[in-house]
């Protein structure tokens, strides 16, 4: 792959998602959502991603089944373009962030994007390690429901039924798609240590261990805000009604 198709694609992805996010402005908004139609927009568009990226990683092992058995030298060009289109979408979402948010609202997730940039970009340049990258990108399976939930939030539906059916297959596919992808990710990298060079690994290494520890946090924080605080309501709901 040659680097000036890897930057006409990257950079055609940038102004894909722009072009999405300037379309997402044009579409109603709900009053609720009105206050930061900035963070509505920027959900809205990586929903947009998180869909296409999903469902592109499947299809890319169900075309190309090889890449399953090498993660690091098989790859197709249908995978290839996948990588470079989401290193686009986190390079025009890092700036984003920085244009439209303070930095200190969002540090956390502009260093993922770097740390996913870095990774993405070390891959399509060398070509190699292109399925392991679309290994994880079916974490944006769960992503899908993950950013479904933050616009229902700012719907003002977040006791609606389809708020909770969403809520229990976010945390479905957030066990299956992203804390078991990113253990596997890490048991692979460390079978494999002997063909993966230093640097590389390196680089691997941290950014899994960054990834892991982040989603450990954001699996508490779900699952604190969408099933135990609902519990607790339940049972002072009860209480109340022991009173009357």
């Amino acid at each position: 792959m040659e680097l000036n198709s890897v930057i006409l694609t990257t950079g055609s992805s940038v102004v894909f998602f722009k072009l999405v996010n300037y379309g997402v402005g044009k579409l109603p908004i709900p009053e609720t959502a009105q206050r930061n139609v900035w963070k509505w927009k920027n959900i809205s568009t990586s929903f947009v991603h998180s869909l296409l990226t999903g469902v592109w990683s499947v299809l890319c092992f169900c075309m190309h089944p090889q890449m399953a058995e090498d993660l690091i030298e098989t790859y197709s060009v249908f995978s290839h373009a996948l990588v470079s289109v989401s290193i686009g979408y986190f390079i025009y979402d890092f700036f984003d962030m920085v244009i439209n948010q303070k930095i200190s609202h969002s540090w956390e997730l502009l260093f993922h994007h770097v740390v996913v940039i870095t990774c993405f970009g070390i891959s399509v340049l060398t070509c190699r390690y292109v399925g392991f990258a679309v290994v994880a990108l079916l974490v944006e399976i769960n992503s899908i429901f993950l950013h479904l939930r933050q616009v229902l939030c700012m719907a003002s539906l977040a006791k609606s039924t389809f708020y909770r059916v969403n809520s229990m297959i976010n945390l479905g596919t957030y066990v299956v798609f992203r804390i078991n992808t990113l253990a596997w990710m890490t048991r692979w990298l460390v079978l494999n240590r002997d063909l993966v060079p230093l640097i590389s690994y390196t680089i691997g290494s941290v950014g899994l261990a960054i990834m892991t520890v982040m989603n450990i946090v954001l699996f508490y924080r779900l699952m604190r805000s969408d099933f135990m605080k609902s519990s607790r309501e339940k049972e002072a709901r009860k209480d109340k009604e022991k009173e009357m």
